[in-house]
């Protein structure tokens, strides 16, 4: 499956709620979502007048915001779950915690990128380390202990050093913290479901990959 390419503000308003796919522009008044509160296309202000929709498709929706929130392919995401389904503890819990602790999700988490995109990016051209090594992996599973820098010749890009300038981007998870002047990270532990700041109802994934 191809990278998708298309208007990510899209996507977030077929969700009906903010995904932070566009990093800066998220938080402020020209947000589409916020001036547009109906799904994109032709049929979008008919579709945001339904009343009721089935089981399937609420599950749908939430796998699919969830996963876009992400910025993962369907293969990726479902992967992921198989993982999490066959760890100890709740298979949904489990599935948002793996989320959390990819490099890329971190380095957004820590204020490195503005978005999820821009930090897979960063990884990708080889400007983060981990615990001192050069990784190109966005996918990479942190693990407490772990060290997160920008490596010393990237340290002032200007998609950084804008990133850290913007103070409206959300604060700092508590299972992490951060030096800002070295562009340096810590995972300090594992992060639990109240950590994540973000309303999910990771039930319904789990009842659809279920059936």
């Amino acid at each position: 499956m191809a990278r998708y390419t298309g208007p990510v503000c899209k996507l977030c308003r077929r969700e009906g709620q903010k995904l932070f796919l566009k990093g800066q522009k998220c938080y402020t008044e020209k947000c589409p979502v916020d001036r547009r509160t109906y799904p994109p296309g032709q049929h979008g202000p008919a579709q945001a007048r339904r009343r009721k929709q089935s089981e399937y498709a609420n599950q749908l929706r939430e796998k699919q915001k969830v996963k876009r929130m992400y910025g993962l392919h369907e293969k990726q995401f479902r992967t992921l779950f198989e993982h999490a389904n066959r760890q100890k503890g709740v298979t949904g819990e489990n599935l948002l915690v793996l989320l959390e602790t990819r490099l890329d999700n971190v380095i957004f988490r820590m204020g490195f990128a503005q978005s999820r995109n821009q930090a897979r990016q960063l990884v990708r051209h080889r400007h983060v380390e981990v615990n001192g090594r050069a990784t190109d992996v966005p996918s990479y599973q942190v693990r407490p202990g772990d060290e997160i820098a920008v490596r010393s010749g990237s340290r002032d890009l200007a998609l950084v050093q804008g990133s850290l300038e913007a103070r409206t981007r959300p604060s700092l998870v508590e299972w992490l913290t951060l030096d800002e002047k070295n562009r340096l990270g810590r995972v300090t532990r594992r992060p639990t479901r109240q950590d994540v700041p973000m309303a999910v109802q990771e039930q319904l994934i789990v009842e659809l990959y279920s059936k």
